[in-house]
């Protein structure tokens, strides 16, 4: 176990994956650490044969999704991705944060995905479950290059991300939008910007997500924010300033999900709170406990993202009040699976 506040990173720990055959815990044996603040990125390539990964949860508003990483630079404490990285043989700590699996070959897997006879046009989530967007996109542009795979066969897609360099990519984003072929949700967690920066170290700050919004809608592009997670008393005080904000930046739409603790996450956030904020961590998880049946985090179906319950209720009555107040939708724009042509030769972006 590496027991350290990094530089730049949230997690406070890197217990070894769950299926790893031997399990280790760190201890003090007296001699002098030299505190190593200067964890690295490391990059891995990701082999995968394929590219769409589908779901049939009637929890999530999607059937099928792509996310070109595995883990997450922007190292959100609370992300609910956390766990798949033991799967990997990583610990869904601090390694979720600095062992990057990049996915080189996407475009290529998308287009030979779409030209199947047996597929089937639904929307696509891209960055469902790790950002599309994390740091290391600036180089690899891999996520450019599935948007042109979309715009190419007019696909549509939806985009989630809490990152600026979306902005690079408005050429794209901006075609798809004219054919209403794309969604793009920021997600907003808090308006406190020294909150934001501890629980999402590498994440764009609060006030860059607002521009971010303006930007896109400059642009004609629908956007909408997803106020995740809501954490009981840390940020749950704010749904009503975030939507305000976010509304006034153009904000078309907005959605929320309760905090989730699933696997390896409840330690990792329980570490981080008792680190970050000790004065409200045992309120927080109470709170949170009474929002899912006297537990850290209930897995049913139907309430695993709102929870259930009086005080996961009246969250959401204030977020649904809340609203209606600002005049802002619970419900994304439609997108167009109509258009979709899996024959590109004689397709030509309009904006090239």
């Amino acid at each position: 176990m590496t027991k350290k506040t990094q530089k730049g990173r949230a997690a406070q720990s890197n217990e070894v994956s769950r299926y790893d055959e031997w399990q280790r815990e760190g201890f003090d044996d007296g001699w002098h650490q030299i505190d190593d603040d200067t964890l690295k990125t490391t990059l891995i390539p990701d082999a995968s044969k394929s590219i769409i990964a589908t779901n049939n949860s009637p929890d999530v508003p999607f059937e099928q999704s792509i996310n070109p990483y595995r883990g997450c630079e922007h190292g959100c404490i609370y992300c609910y991705a956390r766990p798949s990285h033991a799967w990997l043989g990583y610990s869904p700590g601090l390694d979720f944060e600095s062992k990057i699996l990049y996915k080189a070959d996407s475009a290529n897997l998308l287009r030979k995905a779409f030209e199947k006879k047996s597929y089937q046009c639904k929307v696509i989530a891209l960055g469902s479950n790790t950002d599309a967007y994390q740091p290391v996109e600036r180089n690899l542009e891999i996520t450019r290059s599935l948007l042109r795979v979309f715009a190419d066969y007019r696909h549509p897609v939806g985009v989630i991300t809490k990152s600026s360099m979306i902005e690079r990519d408005i050429d794209y984003l901006k075609a798809l939008s004219e054919q209403s072929l794309v969604n793009v949700l920021i997600s907003v967690t808090s308006l406190d910007k020294d909150l934001s920066r501890k629980m999402e170290p590498r994440a764009a700050s609060p006030s860059r997500r607002l521009k971010i919004i303006e930007k896109l809608r400059e642009n004609n592009i629908n956007v909408g924010v997803l106020l995740a997670p809501v954490i009981p008393v840390l940020t749950d005080g704010e749904m009503e300033k975030i939507l305000v904000a976010v509304k006034s930046a153009g904000a078309m739409f907005a959605g929320k999900v309760l905090l989730r603790l699933p696997g390896e996450i409840e330690p990792l956030f329980e570490q981080w709170l008792r680190e970050v904020e000790p004065n409200q961590c045992d309120r927080v998880l109470n709170r949170l406990k009474e929002c899912h049946e006297g537990q850290a985090y209930k897995s049913r179906f139907g309430s695993r993202m709102t929870g259930s319950g009086y005080y996961a209720e009246m969250i959401a009555k204030r977020f649904a009040n809340a609203c209606k107040k600002v005049d802002i939708s619970q419900n994304a724009p439609d997108l167009d699976c109509s258009l979709f042509n899996p024959v590109t030769s004689n397709l030509q972006l309009s904006l090239f």
